[in-house]
């Protein structure tokens, strides 16, 4: 079976210094891009993050500070990276609340103005959740009678993924081999940022899902209490949590002005 696709989907996997997306950073990814005539490219790099990886963290991927010591920065390697990206849909296993929110905030400090207007995210971990609520290895075992025995491996981890997902197309008739349907069925909310801060309503209006104005439309917070967009711009949010907020007040001004 090949993935029925109408532009280059890339799956990634990234190994960082730990699971906070705002203050972490990348030591490793790996991108399989597949193209709609089922050719594929693969590329892996190891990153200097610039920051010292926990012990606890090299346990688990086995990557350390002296192996990452001359290899280049995020920001060096960046545009390399988003010219791979930029005209494809993404894949990957826990993506869209790990991957994705964690790629976005380096690009962003690369000063790369990355996101996904015009690109879809197939969470495969979503999927199989969804159906079976299993590990990557699981999964691996489970749909492709396979060991993953090298995982937490970027390389190891993004093959296993695409395998998986062919091969959860291959077993569920109720999944539509369509990327677009696919990345709709493995959503968890629909989120304005990646993060899931800032969420669409049922108006398709963005509100916030967290804290004391939980439940509320932004505009409306916003424009009765001006402070809380200048605290949410100085705390300790995600980059492009703090672009989409701003891209909302904007779009409130202009609408005033106009």
């Amino acid at each position: 079976m090949e993935l029925n696709l109408s532009k280059p989907i890339c799956f990634f996997d990234l190994e960082t210094t730990g699971t906070n997306v705002a203050k972490d950073r990348i030591v490793e990814i790996a991108i399989l891009k597949i193209f709609p005539n089922g050719t594929k490219e693969s590329k892996t790099w190891l990153v200097n993050p610039e920051m010292t990886i926990p012990p606890e963290v090299v346990e688990i991927h086995g990557i350390s500070d002296a192996k990452v010591a001359n290899e280049p920065t995020f920001k060096e390697l960046s545009k390399e990276i988003y010219a791979i990206i930029k005209d494809s849909d993404l894949g990957g296993f826990n993506s869209d609340r790990f991957d994705i929110p964690l790629l976005a905030e380096e690009m962003l400090r690369a000063e790369i103005d990355f996101d996904m207007k015009n690109m879809v995210s197939v969470d495969v971990q979503t999927i199989f959740h969804k159906m079976e609520k299993r590990t990557l290895s699981a999964a691996y075992k489970f749909y492709c009678d396979k060991e993953l025995t090298d995982a937490h491996s970027a390389v190891a981890d993004t093959n296993a993924t695409y395998e998986v997902l062919l091969a959860q197309l291959g077993r569920y008739p109720e999944l539509e081999n369509n990327i677009k349907k696919l990345a709709e069925f493995s959503s968890h909310k629909r989120t304005v940022d990646f993060a899931g801060f800032i969420v669409w309503d049922e108006d398709d209006e963005e509100q916030f899902s967290f804290g004391k104005h939980k439940g509320k439309k932004v505009q409306v917070v916003l424009e009765k209490e001006p402070g809380y967009f200048n605290w949410i711009l100085n705390a300790d949010f995600p980059l492009y949590t703090k672009k989409v907020l701003t891209q909302i007040k904007l779009k409130a001004l202009n609408n005033k002005l106009g």
